[in-house]
């Protein structure tokens, strides 16, 4: 028997297909799956039914129908790029600066859901090929919510990954500041006047939050410190990530360092300025390495690390838990307990501000605050057992992230997947083909 009589041999195909097929069922834990044997045995042996029923079958010499040939590779190409999406990559665009000198605005990535596992989705009526926005509006329906459930994948979030996961406050989104917080507008101004200012809200299930990626610098069960913007864990100062970097002032002789050197370490020309009455650039981004070859230039006097000290006491400063009471800064941060799947903390008025979110809106309990004691669906409790795991995340650009300084822990539900690789990168700020980054180009993360 040739080789071709192998491969085209059907019960040699429908062997193939149906392992694979009973492998995945049993990776996607329902068994009723298992009834789609019988449509791989009916596809490749007995052909009774016609299940591809969109797709024109023709009579030898008939003439193709165009319209009719491009439905059909274009329903194919919905159905097979969605069940990628779902089960094992998804492509995704860096949006800002927070990642940078790791990632960069315009990197476009392929995320890997088969890391951490992929999620089943939770709100499975939505558009093809988007995640919540589409035609200026909402893409999806929420009239089938499935409960939350992961498959098995190849490990657990650990210290120093790059994440993509779902923003933690996006489950609340301001119609005029679709990119804003708006648990810190309501902070600042109040829920009245910033729902008349950039409302109408709209309420996002989890899976339809918007996806953010930054690092992961703590996981369940560490204890978390920030001193001079540096990241310590259980005692231990973080590994010096290449990418990570803080800002600082470059004080210079009085002109301004040749923007080509600047461009040559790697800075973002539009992201600087110069002030004249330092003289010097007050905010600029280094690395550990860029910070050494500046100081080494000649019109450089002195760099100063930009370090945010505690105002005045009893300022609230917008970092997390927004009590005024810590003295915590996105440069002084902690020391702060990460939350773990069955710890059981102490619960008072003083601690509380640290585990209200995760208690009210992350494990769906109701969430009451009286005089007297702490209402946890509706009984008094001086305890709590966390029902998932919970995970610090940072921006390796340390100065320009909105990260879980200022909006608490992210929760392991919302974890999305790693990014593998930068497919294409792109520079806005140029003008094509100046713009694309081609040393990016196909570079693993």
């Amino acid at each position: 028997m040739s080789w071709k009589e192998i491969i085209q041999n059907k019960w040699l195909k429908l062997g193939f297909w149906s392992l694979l097929y009973i492998a995945w069922v049993i990776w996607l834990g329902n068994y009723w799956w298992l009834l789609g044997l019988g449509i791989i045995f009916d596809l490749i042996v007995t052909k009774k039914v016609k299940w591809l029923f969109w797709k024109k079958e023709y009579a030898p010499g008939e003439k193709h129908n165009v319209w009719l040939d491009w439905l059909d590779a274009i329903i194919f190409a919905v159905v097979v790029v969605t069940f990628i999406n779902i089960f094992f990559f998804q492509a995704f665009k860096i949006p800002s600066s927070s990642m940078e000198s790791s990632l960069y605005t315009g990197d476009h990535l392929f995320v890997s859901k088969l890391t951490y596992g992929p999620r089943i989705p939770q709100t499975p009526l939505t558009i093809p090929f988007t995640h919540n926005r589409a035609f200026g509006g909402e893409s999806y329906s929420t009239l089938i919510q499935n409960k939350y459930r992961r498959l098995k994948g190849f490990r657990q979030v650990k210290r120093g990954d790059i994440v993509v996961f779902g923003f933690p406050n996006g489950d609340t989104v301001l119609t005029r500041r679709p990119a804003d917080d708006y648990y810190a507008w309501v902070r600042t101004y109040g829920r009245e006047k910033t729902i008349s200012q950039f409302g109408p809200v709209i309420v996002r299930p989890m899976d339809k939050k918007d996806h953010y990626v930054k690092r992961c610098v703590a996981v369940a069960g560490d204890t978390l410190v920030v001193k001079d913007g540096l990241v310590w864990v259980n005692g231990e100062k973080e590994p010096d990530y290449p990418g990570r970097q803080l800002t600082y002032q470059v004080i210079t002789t009085g002109s301004r360092i040749n923007a080509l050197k600047l461009e040559q370490l790697g800075l973002n020309l539009s992201e600087l300025y110069f002030d004249s009455k330092l003289p010097g650039y007050p905010m600029m981004p280094l690395t550990s390495e860029m910070l050494e070859k500046v100081k080494s230039l000649s019109s450089v006097v002195d760099v100063i690390p930009n370090l945010e000290q505690y105002p005045a006491a009893g300022q609230d400063t917008g970092i997390f838990p927004f009590t005024g009471k810590t003295r915590w800064t996105c440069d002084y941060f902690g020391p702060l307990w990460i939350p773990e799947k069955g710890a059981t903390v102490e619960l008072t008025k003083d601690n509380l501000p640290l585990y209200e979110r995760i208690i009210r809106d992350y494990e769906h309990n109701t969430l009451e605050v009286t005089s007297e004691s702490i209402l946890i669906n509706g009984e008094p409790v001086g305890t709590y057992t966390f029902r998932q795991d919970y995970y610090f995340m940072m921006g390796d650009n340390r100065h320009n992230s909105l990260d879980s300084r200022y909006w608490g822990f992210v929760p392991e539900d919302h974890i999305v997947g790693s990014p593998s690789i930068i497919w294409l990168s792109t520079d806005a700020s140029k003008k094509f083909p100046k713009s694309i980054r081609w040393n990016r180009f196909l570079k693993l993360v």
